[in-house]
């Protein structure tokens, strides 16, 4: 069996390695990869690694970076997770590489032990390297996320189904559902799992998760999920059964709220949210073996993990249920906006592109007439190129779609205390008449604090 698994991952390594070795030259900054010993309780003796950036943000994101079975934490630091680390630069992240020391370099994520919250396996040694960066820097607690490849995507499942109070997002790059490596004889390969070939219900691999943390009645991670379809080491069935455990555990239904084609042989669907964090996000790769990250794809799972960010989060912490009241943040990503009186969304009647369509409230969908995105300047756009716009300056003016053409009477802040204020005007976002029904129109009005002004970002 060692033999066996040891074949088999040499051959999952390669691209991985040649990726590491012909595409990314080693950085001269590679010493700034920093061991750390003490760091905690250790039970399987991992090796622990951290990135600070020269310039950390004042309230840093923290990213777990979990390498592949044979590599090690220096091999994706300078390889195939390289463009989490120049990301790390410019937004000022903190970066957790674990490293697993066992002869094969795989991470457990099959006995017992690894398969249950504070169990005593990997997972517990990972949790206390994120205690060690949590206590000594300080991280931003609606920010700490998770991503892996192959091996590492595996334990990324784990580790957000163990410790959905602690991680808010993560990205798996060909992986499996969590607790679908398990065995009960210390081996840490199960052939039927990773040859597609354990198909559950989504309420099983629910439970199956839910198990790890038993108890646990809080809210569970966004996941955003990678695989390519001819992947013959982690077969592409556990692409759609990873679907099902995290629409499971979201609530949410299989059936995709959101599909579109990023790129020509990418097919991505999205659940629950459709904005760039969505709930949930399934980007099939066609042709595509075991191999992933490929070039540009890590800068998809940056966007959606919310590393793209240097102000601290606005979200309620991870585990808690969200407040009515949540705060949009401007200047990035895109995604349903909700009134907080109606429950609905902002919406463009009947996906209309015409310049002066009124905005009204509607039974949110998010498709793309009900999906907004802000600009550092202040727009809310629509279809990329509408902007929302204010037909005056008044109570009572009109709140349209236009042409974005820069004017103050199409830029909009976004307050604290959930309102969207006019730039030009100085007023309130308002649901007219206070109404909570599809088809309610919105209009400028005096800000008076009613909740009929105030919105959730859903981004």
């Amino acid at each position: 069996m060692k033999r066996r698994l040891r074949a088999i991952l040499a051959a999952v390594a390669l691209p991985l390695m040649i990726v590491g070795t012909f595409l990314v030259a080693r950085p001269a900054d590679a010493a700034s990869l920093t061991r750390v010993t003490g760091f905690g309780n250790n039970p399987t003796n991992l090796n622990m690694y951290i990135y600070v950036p020269d310039r950390v943000a004042a309230r840093p994101a923290l990213l777990v970076l979990v390498h592949y079975c044979t590599g090690s934490a220096s091999a994706i630091f300078n390889g195939n997770g390289r463009d989490y680390v120049t990301a790390a630069d410019r937004y000022g992240y903190i970066i957790v590489l674990p490293e697993a020391t066992r002869s094969e370099k795989c991470f457990d994520v099959s006995t017992p032990a690894a398969l249950r919250r504070d169990g005593g396996g990997d997972s517990t040694g990972i949790m206390s390297m994120v205690s060690y960066a949590r206590q000594r820097y300080n991280v931003d607690p609606n920010r700490i996320v998770v991503s892996g490849f192959s091996s590492g995507a595996m334990m990324t499942n784990v580790l957000a189904a163990q410790y959905p109070d602690v991680f808010s997002a993560g990205a798996a790059f060909s992986g499996v559902p969590a607790g679908c490596f398990a065995t009960d004889n210390g081996s840490l390969w199960n052939s039927q799992c990773s040859g597609g070939n354990l198909i559950k219900s989504a309420q099983q691999w629910g439970d199956q998760a839910r198990a790890m943390y038993p108890g646990y009645t809080g809210r569970y991670p966004r996941m955003q999920l990678w695989h390519g379809t001819t992947d013959t080491t982690l077969a592409y069935p556990n692409f759609g059964e990873e679907i099902k455990q995290w629409t499971n555990l979201h609530g949410l239904s299989q059936t995709p709220s959101f599909t579109d084609y990023p790129q020509p042989s990418w097919t991505r669907t999205r659940y629950g949210d459709t904005g760039t964090r969505a709930t949930v996000e399934g980007i099939s790769i066609s042709g595509v073996g075991h191999q992933l990250p490929l070039n540009g794809q890590i800068a998809y799972a940056i966007s959606f993990l919310g590393l793209d960010e240097t102000t601290p989060s606005s979200s309620p912490s991870p585990g808690t249920t969200p407040s009515p009241s949540a705060t949009p943040t401007p200047g990035g990503g895109s995604g349903t906006i909700r009134g907080v009186a109606s429950g609905r969304c902002l919406d463009v009647p009947n996906a209309s592109t015409s310049d002066g369509t009124q905005v009204q409230l509607y039974d949110c969908h998010g498709r793309s007439n009900q999906v907004w995105s802000s600009t550092s300047s202040g727009e809310i756009r629509v279809y990329g190129s509408k902007c929302l716009d204010a037909a005056g300056s008044g109570n009572g003016a009109r709140i349209q779609i236009y042409s974005c053409w820069g004017g103050d009477n199409q830029k909009w802040r976004v307050e604290s205390d959930g309102t969207i204020r006019g730039v030009q005007s100085g007023l309130c976002l308002d649901a007219v008449g206070a109404g909570t029904g599809n088809g309610t129109q919105l209009q400028l009005y005096s800000c008076h604090g009613g909740n009929n002004q105030k919105w959730t970002w859903n981004r």
